[in-house]
């Protein structure tokens, strides 16, 4: 654990218990992290595994070695004097002890995947991570995923909304902070979730599509983050540049060297 975890674990506690909605732009690197922690309004920074994977010519899922994947979000919350939250996936088979590595590295939260495991074993997963950073010394930041949505799409809606519901629920009992529910959400939906689930207790991605800031602020969600979103940004902007430059075209002369 890195001398600044715990106030830094305790600051990244409050912004997710505060009234305003906490946005987190998800990071993949040191440079991404240097550079998001400069834009005024950023509070706390996540990693995206799937960004990360990509970075290191991994597939995502849990392809990256566990000590891999730790050591790299490491570089990340060294390059940053804010509080970082990992992307740790499912806890790569021991998510206790996954979190007690990272939390040797500076990282003070993480979203665990239950990638729609019985709920038993789903609990287990998340009260594994709870315990270690209550071993730790720290209040470490939880924001516990349901892959409901992600992996329902061919069930009934409702049935798979009350199965999002549930697992947040048993999810928040064993002492998570926030529950998580990916997937490209519409606005009963989220009213639905904030209702089952509990004011200011819901994590959401926003994708292309999704509802606005102030809306998912006024329906009583958390928390947003962006997941690979952001590196497909960078990749489209890198993408549309070189095309262009290979068309005899020159660098945007509002280019800023940020690196």
């Amino acid at each position: 654990m890195t001398e600044n975890s715990s106030a830094k674990a305790s600051e990244l506690l409050h912004l997710h218990q505060a009234p305003e909605i906490l946005q987190v732009v998800n990071v993949w690197d040191a440079i991404t992290a240097k550079v998001i922690t400069d834009i005024p309004g950023t509070t706390a920074l996540a990693t995206a595994s799937h960004s990360i994977a990509a970075t290191l010519g991994y597939e995502d899922g849990e392809n990256i070695p566990v000590d891999e994947m730790v050591s790299f979000v490491g570089r990340i919350a060294a390059a940053t004097h804010l509080p970082v939250s990992a992307d740790l996936e499912s806890g790569y088979g021991n998510p206790g002890e996954t979190t007690r590595k990272a939390i040797g590295v500076g990282i003070v939260g993480a979203n665990i995947e239950d990638q729609m495991r019985p709920l038993e074993d789903a609990v287990n997963q998340m009260a594994a991570v709870v315990h270690a950073g209550a071993a730790e010394g720290i209040d470490f930041v939880l924001n516990a995923q349901t892959d409901a949505f992600l992996k329902g799409k061919d069930r009934d809606p409702e049935d798979v909304l009350a199965d999002a519901i549930a697992r947040g629920k048993a999810f928040l009992d064993v002492g998570a902070t926030t529950v998580f529910v990916p997937g490209l959400l519409d606005e009963p939906t989220v009213t639905a979730l904030v209702e089952g689930i509990g004011w200011n207790k819901v994590s959401v991605i926003n994708v292309p599509g999704s509802l606005p800031p102030a809306t998912l602020q006024e329906l009583g969600v958390a928390r947003i983050s962006y997941g690979p979103w952001t590196q497909r940004v960078a990749l489209t902007a890198l993408a549309d540049t070189a095309a262009k430059l290979l068309a005899g075209g020159q660098l945007p002369e509002d280019t800023r060297p940020l690196n």
